[in-house]
């Protein structure tokens, strides 16, 4: 089987798992594709831990759910040394952070210290404890989620954290047709006892895939283009004054390098070896969303980051 041919099936054994979320499919499947980190902002019980669930069964690799809470502490992410008294030496417990695929739920409720503990696993692949380091496993990817519903006894997301998410997705609730779909599969699912096996993707096919990502072609004026659309960000004033008063921080290169790498792996999965205008557009309001900064007029306007993306869409000119 050919390496499009296994992210064909996973795309489809995901569909089948999360009914009326193909964004978060898809946003999934690329951030596995670009070797990035997701993070997904939405209501409880929108099939967010369920879509890692399946993504995890899906591949060849392990998983593992971390629960965000006020109490917990950097070891509790890492591991930590033991005493073992039989040999009078320290040995390194590994943590749960020493997994393939990671949910990260909540994110936000967890305390400065331990959101640095994850900053350092995400952004170098390593982890340090004490005065060793430890490298993570080739294949490491973390979905966080959020909930924006409770903001009490939170602890909102340093920049720099944000900035080392690939891209930022939100999701909301499903119409009418889609949840009387989830009925029908949740009735389904109960009457069976075990789930239908599907055939894990091999790890040496997502880094094939990667590779390949990185050969698509694409047009030096579409190229051009995406860094405008980031410089957009920058330098408003290039653009329009309204714009230039709303955006009081703007993109780091990693947008440039995210939203490259994005396009990339979403041109790839439509089957095509080149890139497109549109393969970005589709993808920059999830690359941009968490690393622009609202000025204090914007948001007292109640100007939201979305508006202020489509506004950059709008006045960059398309090739």
């Amino acid at each position: 089987m050919t390496t499009v041919a296994h992210f064909r099936q996973l795309r489809t054994h995901l569909e089948q798992q999360v009914l009326g979320q193909p964004a978060l499919v898809e946003h999934l499947l690329i951030a596995l594709l670009a070797d990035g980190h997701l993070l997904v902002e939405g209501p409880p019980g929108l099939a967010k831990t369920r879509a890692v669930q399946a993504l995890a069964n899906g591949v060849e690799g392990d998983f593992h759910r971390i629960q965000f809470t006020p109490d917990l502490l950097p070891a509790d992410l890492t591991g930590t040394d033991i005493y073992r008294p039989e040999t009078g030496e320290f040995k390194f417990q590994r943590g749960p952070l020493f997994h393939n695929l990671i949910l990260a739920d909540e994110i936000n409720r967890a305390p400065a210290k331990v959101q640095s503990a994850l900053l350092e696993a995400m952004a170098e692949r390593q982890i340090t404890v004490g005065k060793r380091t430890y490298p993570l496993p080739p294949l490491f990817t973390v979905m966080a989620t959020q909930n924006p519903l409770e903001q009490e006894g939170t602890y909102p997301l340093p920049e720099a954290q944000l900035d080392r998410f690939l891209m930022h997705l939100t999701v909301d609730y499903p119409g009418a047709e889609t949840e009387q779909q989830i009925l029908k599969l949740n009735r389904q699912e109960s009457m069976q006892s075990d789930a239908a096996p599907v055939t894990p993707l091999p790890q040496t096919a997502i880094f094939a895939a990667r590779k390949t990502l990185l050969t698509l072609h694409m047009d030096e004026a579409v190229e051009r283009y995406l860094v405008a659309l980031v410089m957009a960000t920058r330098q408003p004033s290039d653009y329009d004054d309204e714009l230039a008063g709303w955006i009081q921080v703007g993109a780091s290169p990693r947008a440039t390098i995210a939203l490259d790498r994005c396009a990339r792996a979403k041109a790839w999965l439509a089957g095509r070896d080149f890139v497109t205008p549109d393969d970005i557009n589709a993808l920059l309001h999830s690359v941009l969303r968490h690393r622009i900064i609202l000025s204090y007029e914007a948001e007292a306007d109640g100007v939201s980051k979305d508006e202020v993306i489509d506004r950059i869409l709008a006045r960059v000119a398309t090739p």
